[in-house]
């Protein structure tokens, strides 16, 4: 209750008229530059392109998810009852159930896997995926100035062994850092000049530090984040455009999680797996049962996880796609807005607007939706992947010309249809998390 009612509270940093005015701001400046909405004015440069779209994915997924959500809650309901839990569960018991049934289900945790995953072999693992698909390398160099002791680098070259990149990998807590995982460009490429000049690409995150007498172990989630984050800097480090401001991950904001979310579907295969999960004490490969108990936990509460982001697309959308300025309370619009996708009964002493930071601080006003807009994508991405072979060149060859080179450079649909021959459909992400069968 006290998370739920952040910056919600009748004191000095309650967001209630900040949300408020923020939004009519917004609706005003988009109106002074001929624009209906907010969204209108933000989807003009999205692969989305309008509000119609954005709800034609979100109601395409709902119908899909809901009933899914539903029997998954009653599952959960079910435990709760044979453990003489709550009956009915609240929002704040449902964690703890949902971990319970997890764990009963599929009988895999973090402590299980992690042995299998040491650091320095996953990033061997990243990298052998890179050099399978696209025929890069990267050799560890350390002539290169950095700016911490722990940052490794590393010199990419292509198959030819012509220079890509300087890549540069931080990935331990400090002092002064901040938490989370991410890529940046510290330079981007262009063709200035007559001149090719490559990028300087670094990925983030914040492991677990080695030890005198372990080394880092990383939970499953740590590997997909680490391979998220090497697929956006892959985005980067094999641009070849003509302008920065185009290149790389300079892209609509609703197409940019392509390359970073396609690469996570690598660490659920045992061909990918088999390169580098290895017990750190042992040496010996992930059991294969291991990773079946990986891939069916994969759609654990996809049903429930489905409908909770469609919510918070909704309620996104519902503040930038205004007509006109609400009179109503953030609470009553912000139940209005979220309709129909809640599973749990309304807190009155909570809201998410208030506390929202994503779309009215982080950049995402109108682009919520963009997690599950990048998810269809890459999930038809894969979808040929599988078809054809995880590691197979020509599809590869395909992904890298019309994609990861491309940048910004021409419109992501005809980049996206160019590569795939067609637009992408809902279908393969609804396979794919279970929530329609193939």
């Amino acid at each position: 209750m006290a998370f739920g009612s952040r910056a919600f509270q009748k004191d000095e940093n309650n967001n209630e008229s900040n949300v408020q005015e923020i939004a009519k701001i917004r609706h005003q400046k988009a109106n002074l530059l001929g624009y209906a909405s907010h969204a209108d004015l933000i989807l003009e440069e999205r692969m989305a392109e309008k509000p119609s779209k954005v709800y034609q994915l979100l109601d395409e997924l709902l119908e899909h998810a809901l009933p899914v959500a539903k029997i998954e809650m009653k599952e959960i309901q079910e435990l709760s009852d044979r453990m003489n839990g709550p009956s009915p569960i609240e929002r704040w018991d449902f964690s703890y159930y949902s971990e319970k049934l997890k764990n009963e289900k599929f009988a895999i945790n973090d402590e299980i896997l992690k042995p299998y995953f040491q650091l320095e072999k996953v990033i061997d693992g990243a990298f052998i995926t890179a050099e399978k698909l696209y025929g890069i390398t990267f050799e560890k160099v350390d002539d290169i100035q950095k700016y911490h002791e722990d940052v490794i680098t590393y010199a990419v070259k292509d198959k030819n062994g012509k220079h890509l990149s300087v890549f540069y990998a931080d990935f331990f807590p400090r002092a002064g850092k901040r938490d989370g995982a991410w890529m940046t460009s510290f330079s981007g490429q262009n063709k200035y000049d007559g001149l090719d000049t490559r990028p300087l690409v670094s990925i983030v995150c914040n492991f677990t530090k080695p030890t005198d007498t372990k080394p880092s172990l990383l939970t499953f989630g740590e590997v997909t984040t680490l391979f998220h984050e090497f697929g956006h800097a892959l985005h980067g480090i094999m641009a070849n455009g003509h302008y920065e401001s185009l290149s790389g991950t300079s892209v609509y904001w609703d197409f940019v999680e392509l390359p970073s979310q396609l690469m996570e579907n690598w660490c659920y295969e045992k061909e990918c797996l088999d390169l580098f999960a290895r017990h750190y004490e042992t040496d010996e490969i992930i059991p294969i049962d291991l990773v079946q108990k990986i891939k069916d936990s994969a759609n654990f509460l996809s049903g429930y996880q489905t409908v909770r982001q469609v919510g918070l697309g909704r309620l996104d959308m519902s503040w930038h796609n205004l007509t006109s300025i609400p009179t109503n309370s953030v609470y009553e619009f912000e139940e209005n807005a979220i309709n129909g996708t809640e599973l749990f009964p309304p807190a009155e002493e909570t809201t998410t607007s208030c506390a929202f930071s994503h779309i009215f601080q982080g950049g995402y006003s109108a682009g919520y939706y963009s997690y599950k807009w990048a998810e269809v994508l890459e999930a038809d991405t894969f979808e040929l992947f599988q078809e054809t072979g995880i590691y197979n060149q020509a599809t590869a060859s395909n992904f890298l010309e019309n994609i990861l080179s491309r940048g910004g450079s021409e419109h992501p649909m005809e980049l996206y249809k160019k590569f795939r021959g067609k637009e992408p459909s809902t279908k393969a992400l609804l396979i794919k998390t279970g929530l329609i069968e193939a």
